[in-house]
């Protein structure tokens, strides 16, 4: 992958700190200071995703009145008197 060069000024102390920890990891600051960023990445990548699943929980029932949907304990499915309005005669059904 390419790389990208990126000049960033922090104070003495924070710079030392970078050189300190990056030391004790056995990387470069450069390292140290990428995986830092590809941490408070991901952590915020899962934030959302918990956020969405929490959202889909509490509206699972109004999901499920508006699309005529019946929501099992996992996972939402056509109610049975659904089924057959959204899969006419001949053409395949839910499984």
């Amino acid at each position: 992958m390419a790389k990208t060069q990126l000049n960033v000024r922090v104070d003495e102390a924070t710079a030392e700190a970078a050189r300190e920890r990056a030391l004790q990891r056995g990387v470069s600051v450069n390292r140290y200071i990428e995986e830092l960023v590809l941490k408070d990445a991901g952590e915020v990548g899962q934030t959302f995703v918990e956020a969405a699943a929490d959202f889909m929980k509490q509206y699972e029932r109004v999901f499920a009145e508006e699309f005529g949907l019946d929501p099992g304990p996992d996972r939402l499915c056509p109610a049975p008197d659904q089924a057959d309005a959204h899969h006419p005669e001949g053409q395949p059904g839910p499984t």
